[in-house]
Formats: C-alpha cells, sequence, structure tokens
C-alpha cells in the first residue's frame, strides 16, 4: 500500500469537489466515527461466531466501510501532518513492550 499516492488520490477527489473546507480534523474525526457506527451496525445482534462468519454481501459492506474509515483517517493524517506509518509502528511497538511476553 503505497500512502502516499492513496492520499494525494483522496486530495483530487477532495480538491475537485471543494470539500477541503469541511475537511477540517474536528469534522474528520466526526466522519470516521459515523463510518466506524456503520460498520458496528453490520454485527448488531450476531452471535460471536456469526460474526465472523458473514455472508458475502455483509462481507463486502464491512469491507466498504472499513474503505470510509481508512480514507478518513489518512484524511486527518494529512491535515494533522501525522505521518501514519510511523504512526502504527510507534504505537506497535509500544503495544509490544506492553504486552508481549
Amino acid at each position: 500500500m503505497n500512502i502516499e499516492k492513496i492520499t494525494q488520490r483522496l486530495h483530487a477527489i477532495r480538491d475537485q469537489n471543494d470539500w477541503n473546507r469541511f475537511h477540517s480534523p474536528k469534522n474528520l474525526a466526526m466522519a470516521a466515527s459515523v463510518e466506524m457506527a456503520e460498520l458496528v451496525e453490520i454485527f448488531q445482534w450476531q452471535t460471536e461466531e456469526e460474526s465472523r462468519q458473514l455472508p458475502t454481501d455483509k462481507l463486502e459492506h464491512a469491507g466498504q466501510e472499513v474503505g470510509d474509515i481508512l480514507m478518513y483517517l489518512l484524511l486527518m493524517c494529512s491535515e494533522l501532518g501525522i505521518d501514519m506509518e510511523q504512526a502504527l509502528l510507534a504505537k506497535l511497538a509500544d503495544n509490544e513492550r506492553r504486552f508481549a511476553r
């Protein structure tokens, strides 16, 4: 995955639609939260086993929601100057230090 190229494509869509004025970190965080709620809704009322064996249509829907969430997070990182890969690697190292045995 080339985060820089994906971000450039997201910026192109944003700029073509004049959405930059709406893409504040606050709004992007709220949009990501809404998309996360849509992902959660796919699993609502399912058993643990059912949640691990989604039918094809629900699995596709889950993938779309994950994509939406990732796009908003990439845009947020761009707005705030956060290197997403570095942030992820730093958090992973912290979790390994705290939880790996």
